[in-house]
């Protein structure tokens, strides 16, 4: 039975990047226009790009993509008059699994995130910019692509943009679905047109990014709340969300709700509200357990319903934020074949470039296999925490971090789920079948 949230509740919601979205055809350039669109624009233009880079710090803007670093702060690491040429590269790779808040944005308001980039190149004075968006996002990159076409005629885009002497070109570019090259230096290598594969660091895309020249990368949720953030201010973006975590944020809620979708509320909301506004949990289903950003983070259980969604509430849960995406599980679903799912993916989307991750993803999926099909044994477990320890801290990239996360936090929160299949309790739930090559 779906429940009808308080109104309370529903004052939480924030419609803030999400309030075109229901707007028909806000996609296109004359509604877009009619909705504040390049608004923004103008008036940043009309700005000195420092004060534009200051104004970004002021308001507190973290990135949107996982990592939650200041926005304002990474725009401010870009030499000036270095005399190299600056870029700026949108990350729009979203592929981690419950992850779903950039794709809606780019298709149903694309121009909110063009409009981002014009001004966020103007602040880093960078005359060329790269949305990298995953291959099988097809029908995002077409409303994107027909976006930047439209700006283009309109004058946005181009040579002296608005008369501000100020140029730039836009590229679309598709990459061919790499979860990897959601890390941003993978991302920049696949840019370039070699093999997606993290770099290492230093030297940091700062100095050394796209062709050994400076650049930013940033998330699709970072680069649309720009134009926002210069038409209302950085007091009124900070009166949204946390004093640490300002603004809104999507958070992406799936699993076993009435309503799963994307829910934009300021930050420091808690699961308990979003869950309320999402029309509760199904009929006949309990809340177990949840990832609050996506399935590289920890899990979290129904002990944390009214933990802070934010970066400093998250992390004193011992988990992260992430990219907010929020999959939620009752008690009929079981932890540990969450997690062998979970680990399934990142096994196969990791790059092999090093061991830890390489090897110990492959061998853990392999444990997983003979515990969930009645044949693991009890030293399995103390396996999976060294494998674990092995590859936290020791890979090349945070993949491998993320990908220990629900291993560690189902160990830590559902050991007796793990020994109900090593001892019998819980009726196997692969067959012998899948352990060919496993051992």
């Amino acid at each position: 039975m779906t429940t009808t949230p308080r109104r309370e509740t529903l004052e939480k919601l924030t419609p803030v990047l999400t309030k075109r979205w229901l707007s028909p055809d806000a996609w296109r350039l004359d509604v877009y226009e009619r909705l504040d669109g390049y608004a923004a624009l103008r008036k940043a233009l009309g700005a000195h790009p420092d004060d534009l880079i200051q104004l970004v710090k002021d308001s507190g803007l973290r990135g949107r993509g996982g990592a939650g670093f200041p926005t304002g702060l990474k725009w401010g690491f870009i030499p000036q008059g270095d005399g190299k040429p600056h870029y700026l590269v949108v990350n729009a790779d979203e592929g981690e699994p419950g992850t779903c808040k950039d794709l809606p944005l780019m298709t149903h308001d694309p121009h909110s995130l063009v409009e981002g980039v014009i001004i966020a190149s103007y602040a880093i004075r960078a005359n060329r910019a790269y949305i990298y968006i995953r291959g099988e996002a097809v029908h995002a990159a077409r409303r994107l692509r027909n976006a930047v076409q439209e700006a283009y005629r309109a004058g946005y885009l181009g040579e002296n943009i608005l008369g501000s002497g100020f140029d730039l070109e836009l590229v679309v570019h598709s990459g061919a679905g790499a979860y990897i090259c959601g890390e941003e230096t993978a991302l920049l290598d696949s840019l370039e047109g070699f093999r997606g594969q993290p770099r290492l660091r230093p030297p940091f895309p700062a100095t050394h990014g796209l062709y050994a020249c400076p650049t930013v990368v940033n998330n699709v949720g970072t680069i649309a709340s720009v134009p926002y953030i210069v038409l209302g201010g950085a007091a009124w973006w900070k009166s949204m969300g946390t004093e640490k975590s300002s603004g809104p944020m999507i958070y992406s809620l799936s699993g076993r709700i009435n309503n799963p979708g994307q829910y934009e509320a300021g930050l420091g909301i808690t699961l308990r509200e979003l869950i309320e506004l999402a029309g509760g949990m199904q009929a006949g289903h309990e809340l177990r357990f949840w990832t609050p950003g996506g399935s590289s983070t920890p899990l979290l259980t129904a002990e944390h319903l009214d933990v802070p969604l934010d970066f400093e509430g998250v992390a004193a849960a011992g988990s992260i934020l992430g990219t907010t995406a929020t999959q939620i599980f009752s008690d009929q679903d079981c932890p540990v074949y969450a997690t062998y799912r979970w680990l399934e993916f990142y096994h196969h989307e990791s790059c092999g470039k090093c061991t830890p991750c390489r090897e110990g993803n492959y061998w853990m999926v392999r444990t997983y296999r003979r515990i969930l099909a009645g044949q693991g044994t009890h030293e399995d477990l103390d396996t999976l925490l060294d494998t674990c320890d092995n590859i936290l801290g020791r890979s090349f990239c945070g993949l491998g971090d993320g990908a220990t996360s629900p291993v560690t936090s189902s160990l830590q929160y559902f050991k007796q789920d793990y020994l109900d299949y090593i001892e019998g309790r819980t009726a196997p739930k692969l067959s012998e079948k899948t352990l060919v090559g496993a051992h």
